[in-house]
Formats: C-alpha cells, structure tokens, sequence
C-alpha cells in the first residue's frame, strides 16, 4: 500500500487510467456530491458502502464532534465516524491540483455489482462475501494470480477492492466507462464516479 497521493501518482505515472477509491473533489459549501447520491441509487441496500464527501470545511475539523457540529451546521446532518477518518485521505488528494486526467474515482462496491450484476453480494467480511468477489472477478482477471504475490500485511478485503478498482479503471482507460454524477468542484474539477 502507498502512503499518499503523492506516492500513488508517482508509482502509476506510466498507467493509462488509476482508479481511486477515495472522494476526488469536494464542494466547499454545503452542496452534497451528485456521483455520491447516484452511486447510493445504484447500490440499493449496500447504499451504506458509500460515505458521502462532506463540503472542505467539515474535513479540516480537528476532530469527529467539531467535524460533526461543522456537518450539522452546513448540512443539516453529522458526518460518521468512518467518514472523518478518511477525511485525511480526502484533503491529500484535494490537494492535488493539478491531477492527471486519467487517474478517476471508483467505487468497488459499484464495480462488483456492476461486473456481476446476477450476484447478490454478502458483507465482504464474510468467507462467502470473499468468494463471490473472487468469483465475480473471475470474469475478468486471474484473482488467484493476483492474490499470489500479496505483500506482507496485505488485508484480502483490501485487495479485491483495488482489483474491482482497477476493472474501473481498465474501462475508462478503454472509454467502456459509465460515468456517474458529472459536475466539478469549485476549483473547477470533476466529481465523478467512474465504473
């Protein structure tokens, strides 16, 4: 795993398309992220693998009960837990101004259901979630392959969400991509999700 932005456009700067499974661009104001609300539709009942990117100003909050007020205050509604824990992540590739045009935001859930739309997929964290990922993968990759040469520490979870993340990105790489909710940030960049 990388540790930043930074590292990630460094290590994949000869790639055709990289798939982030992190929020690219944020509003500064209260606004909510269409691709965000599209992806939740499209999920149905797992709508809860997607948190929402809170406005700029709810991420910079020194911790969860001031990024809570911030979020209730701007929104009307407090951020989770798991949602300031990422905001970290958020704000590294907020940062990045000038971000290539091929690296996109992906949703793994999306892309699973979207590659094996027949399955009814289970928590991952279950041994038939696990199986129905690889199984669902199969279709498109060797997930045994990839699974062989796992770094050290390497969570499972972990790694079929970078492959269904990387199926995304092989798609826009090839223009197959849907691309869901288009806008742009106010520093003029897009929010979207790519599947």
């Amino acid at each position: 795993m990388v540790p930043d932005a930074a590292a990630v456009l460094a290590g994949t700067a000869g790639c055709a398309a990289v798939g982030v499974d992190i929020p690219l661009g944020v509003h500064a104001t209260a606004a909510r992220r269409a691709c965000d609300d599209v992806t939740a539709r499209r999920l149905g009942r797992a709508r809860s693998s997607v948190f929402p990117a809170p406005p700029r100003e709810v991420l910079t909050a020194p911790d969860h009960p001031t990024a809570c007020e911030r979020a209730r205050a701007l929104t009307g509604k407090a951020i989770s837990l798991q949602t300031f824990h990422i905001a970290p992540r958020i704000l590294d590739w907020d940062a990045v101004l000038d971000r290539p045009a091929n690296v996109v935001e992906v949703h793994p859930e999306l892309a699973l259901r979207t590659l094996a739309p027949d399955v009814t997929f289970t928590s991952k964290k279950t041994a038939r979630g696990v199986g129905q990922r690889i199984a669902a993968l199969a279709r498109w990759v060797d997930p045994a392959l990839a699974l062989a040469d796992l770094p050290a520490g390497a969570r499972l979870d972990d790694i079929l969400d970078a492959l269904a993340a990387a199926w995304s990105a092989q798609r826009f790489a090839r223009g197959e991509a849907e691309i869901l909710g288009p806008e742009r940030d106010d520093r003029g960049r897009p929010m979207c999700v790519v599947v």
